[in-house]
């Protein structure tokens, strides 16, 4: 055993009732206290933009293709999606791609009128990402020689619109030439996303139907949905396709069509870069106080061990060694706890929010080995390099002068 090892076991205890080990409880509570706080921070943080950025990667796609003179209502301009266009888009990173098209509209009912979104889609349609979140009904199935009346609500509209699997309602569109005009349709099923501004917007319809009401040719969308291998580099791949299409043609991401969701997610990184920051502030003076004290209340100790030979390098140590091993207590001890509340929050969803206001019913959690080992490591080298702080003062101790005082 190390004569600095052997040397703090003995003058240092927790046990004892006196002001250090009073002290030194404290300072591994704090620590406790403040890596379950940032641990459990950096799991919501991670959970809440993953999940929200799959749902709405999962509603609009990754990245759409759409006609370039898009004007800013939801009327679009029709393009054909050829063999030409085809092949423009061959890239390894494209997994598939789906036509859609979009088209305003009312729904009426007895006593109400709602305005809405028809997004029109075909029989290729991946319908995966809906029936997750299916709650009544089934999806719809189209093809290419028929239109169906079969369309798929959101639970948002259903309660609004007192509608069920079954219904059969009525949506009015107006036309260039501002004649309304109106279709009846089915309620084949009924999804809820959690996605508020989607849920309250769209009704999944047959894309042939929006053709018939546009006047469309057969072969026209209004967008191409792209679907990637890799959704970690939208951005790059963005770019390779935007400089691939035609002149009349734009792509736009997720990020671009919902820039309010995503600059509210990357509003919570602040948050919690605040939090953390606070948290290893406040462990951080606690440990430097609790070194201070002992360091204060082990003067005449200090002094002695002086006097017998020992230099400050082998003194500092002392203390150092006692610190650092607070400090894994307070750090085993507040992993255990942050990750025990984090793995209860994520199996059991016991706290709950206001789907209207987060997009989600219970606060997501989501745990990454390598964010916390990262998060363990900074913060256990930040303090530690702000335990070495106090032990300055032990060069000041002169023998002579501590000793009297034992």
């Amino acid at each position: 055993m190390k004569t600095s090892t052997f040397i703090a076991s003995k003058i240092f205890s927790l046990s004892k009732e006196n002001l250090s080990s009073t002290v030194m409880r404290l300072a591994v509570a704090s620590v406790a206290l403040g890596v379950a706080i940032m641990l459990i921070s950096l799991s919501i943080l991670i959970g809440f933009k993953n999940q929200i950025e799959d749902k709405v990667i999962g509603f609009v796609s990754p990245i759409h293709v759409q006609a370039l003179n898009q004007n800013e209502s939801l009327e679009e301009t029709p393009f054909v999606c050829d063999s030409a266009l085809k092949n423009r888009l061959d890239f390894h990173f494209i997994e598939t791609y789906q036509q859609t098209a979009h088209k305003a509209g009312l729904l009426k009912t007895e006593d109400e009128i709602y305005p809405l979104v028809m997004k029109g889609v075909d029989e290729n349609y991946n319908w995966d990402y809906i029936t997750s979140y299916l709650i009544d009904g089934d999806v719809p199935q189209y093809c290419d020689t028929l239109r169906s009346n079969d369309v798929m609500l959101s639970k948002v509209i259903a309660e609004k619109m007192k509608l069920k699997v079954g219904d059969d309602v009525r949506i009015w569109f107006v036309d260039n030439d501002m004649k309304a005009r109106g279709r009846k349709f089915n309620v084949k099923g009924i999804y809820e996303t959690g996605l508020y501004e989607c849920d309250e917007r769209f009704i999944y319809c047959d894309l042939n139907q929006i053709r018939r009401l546009n006047g469309w040719k057969d072969n026209h969308v209004g967008r191409l949905e792209i679907w990637l291998t890799d959704e970690n580099k939208i951005d790059e791949y963005n770019n390779l396709i935007y400089y691939s299409l035609p002149p009349s043609l734009t792509s736009m991401t997720a990020r671009e069509t919902y820039p309010q969701i995503f600059d509210w997610l990357d509003l919570q990184d602040m948050n919690v870069v605040i939090i953390i920051v606070l948290m290893v502030l406040v462990a951080g003076i606690t440990i430097i106080s609790m070194l201070l004290i002992i360091i204060l209340e082990k003067t005449s100790t200090v002094g002695l061990l002086k006097a017998m030979g020992a230099d400050n390098g082998l003194i500092r140590s002392i203390f150092m060694r006692k610190s650092c091993r607070l400090l894994l207590i307070g750090m085993l001890l507040g992993n255990f706890v942050g990750l025990g509340l984090c793995l209860f929050q994520k199996y059991t969803g016991f706290i709950r929010l206001q789907a209207e206001s987060y997009y989600l019913s219970s606060v997501p959690i989501e745990l990454n080995i390598w964010y916390i080992l990262l998060l363990n490591i900074s913060a256990v080298l930040l303090w530690i390099f702000m335990l070495m702080l106090p032990t300055v003062l032990i060069n000041n101790i002169r023998p002579s002068k501590s000793i009297r005082f034992e």
